[in-house]
């Protein structure tokens, strides 16, 4: 391109892609001003007038008003503080957009109202300290009064919605307050916060409860298919209740399988798995894994033998 060329409106429109009203009102604004007149009066501009039109369709396209482009080309601010300064606005935009999408994506998927949709969108803006507020709360909720004596099992239950979360992020964040505003999650983890302590009431490290004990012997079976009320799942069953009997010093006995039924039965809620499921995505955690199936499976198992064992009891007569 030589720099003596001269390029009509029509020359520009061509090789840039851009309309020749719009550039005519670049021109006529003075933020690509000609560089001369023909003969004929019409503007001219030549290769520096091109240069100054493409920086501008630049920019238009990645949204800089048209104030700031004239003070980019002008020469009154550096290009680069007026790319920060969109490009944090833009973050903020984003941030907007995701928390609209998260609120529309959960309300779609749940075929919800307006009053829902209105509770979704307001959890969906709580402000960082109105999230750690309401974790908070429902953390003290759940381990209450001094008899957790983990402190790192409150921390591990713990979501920490990052600064800029991904929309799956912001959708796992609205779920997951619900699920701690909800009264009857909160008091069937507040039992299950108790069982845990009770099952590891001496000093040392913690011990695994009955659902981590489950959830380890229980994994062979699922994947193989093995029904839980047949004789297959004997050995597992003996695996479980012995494991759970030598980490806690009691005899293998009906009581003990009363004990283990009564903490399975319990911890056998969908809530739990799914509030561990979300906390793993807003904290950026790889998924544990759902224990429920290995509960559930083992919690049949259980119930097929101690009613077979009753049914085995000879009645009793009373003198």
């Amino acid at each position: 391109m030589s720099g003596d060329e001269r390029y009509t409106i029509g020359d520009l429109a061509r090789r840039t892609g851009l309309s020749v009203k719009t550039i005519r009102y670049y021109a006529d604004s003075g933020i690509v001003p000609p560089t001369d007149r023909s003969s004929a009066g019409y503007r001219l501009f030549d290769a520096e007038a091109v240069a100054r039109l493409e920086l501008v369709r630049t920019l238009r396209d990645l949204g800089v008003d048209l104030a700031a482009i004239r003070r980019v080309v002008d020469r009154e601010v550096p290009l680069h503080e007026v790319a920060t300064t969109h490009a944090e606005a833009l973050a903020a935009q984003i941030r907007v957009l995701r928390l609209r999408q998260a609120v529309l994506t959960v309300a779609a998927r749940r075929g919800a109202g307006p009053a829902e949709v209105d509770d979704l969108h307001r959890l969906a803006q709580l402000t960082a300290r109105e999230r750690q507020h309401l974790v908070d709360d429902f953390l003290d909720s759940v381990f209450t009064d001094d008899w957790m004596p983990y402190p790192g099992v409150v921390v591990s239950m713990t979501p920490e919605l990052p600064d800029d979360p991904s929309a799956e992020q912001v959708q796992a964040w609205v779920e997951l307050a619900e699920l701690c505003r909800d009264p009857g999650f909160r008091t069937s983890m507040r039992r299950l916060a108790r069982q845990y302590a009770a099952d590891n009431d001496v000093p040392g490290l913690p011990r695994p409860d009955a659902v981590a004990i489950v959830r380890d012997e229980v994994a062979g079976a699922l994947a193989a298919g093995i029904d839980p009320t047949g004789d297959e799942a004997e050995p597992v069953v003996a695996a479980v209740t012995r494991r759970y009997a030598r980490l806690h010093g009691l005899p293998e006995d009906a009581d003990l399988r009363q004990r283990l039924l009564d903490r399975l039965v319990l911890a056998n809620d969908p809530r739990r798995d799914r509030y561990l499921d979300l906390l793993s995505v807003i904290n950026g955690w790889s998924g544990g894994g759902a224990v429920a199936p290995a509960v559930d499976w083992f919690v049949r198992a259980l119930h097929a033998r101690m009613r077979l064992k009753d049914r085995s009891q000879p009645n009793q007569v009373i003198a």
